[in-house]
């Protein structure tokens, strides 16, 4: 007996869509976060070593920069804007979700450019790749409600679509 579906191209799982320099730039904002909150290493000691990192030179260095700064610069406000929307202390969060939930608060603060459902989906998509099992589900309902209130006029309107 022969698998005649083994070879067949339809069934085949397409490549992943080529990641945008910015997403590569939040991938490296993440994992320069994680460096600071569990390693203690300070923003100019990550923006060193950052470029020495595989494919960085893909990246949207200015926005990895930008937000690098931005969220160790507001972490105190973001932690606030965070903690009045999740169940347990900010300190007890993992480290990727701590980390993703900063980067995805300070993106929606600092980028309104960038639609609010953008930013949830981006953060869905690092704490899948670097968190834990569920944590992407975490993430998602959290940044849901720090949307409502920080971007209220966009989060209404996408439910009246």
């Amino acid at each position: 007996m022969t698998d005649d579906f083994a070879n067949d191209p339809q069934l085949e799982t397409p490549p992943p869509a080529p990641r945008s320099a910015r997403r590569r730039a939040r991938e490296f904002v993440l994992q320069g976060l994680y460096q600071w909150r569990v390693g203690g290493s300070d923003e100019a000691a990550i923006e060193a070593y950052a470029p020495e990192m595989e494919d960085f030179a893909k990246a949207d260095r200015e926005f990895f920069v930008g937000t690098l700064r931005g969220v160790i610069g507001q972490q105190e406000a973001l932690t606030a804007r965070i903690a009045a929307h999740i169940d347990r202390p900010f300190g007890e969060l993992s480290p990727v979700e701590a980390c993703v939930l900063m980067l995805g608060c300070f993106e929606m603060l600092n980028h309104p450019e960038t639609p609010y459902r953008v930013v949830i989906n981006e953060a869905i998509e690092l704490t899948k790749a670097f968190g834990g099992t569920d944590g992407h589900k975490y993430v998602n309902g959290v940044l849901d409600k720090v949307a409502a209130v920080v971007r209220p006029d966009e989060v209404a309107a996408r439910k009246k679509k």
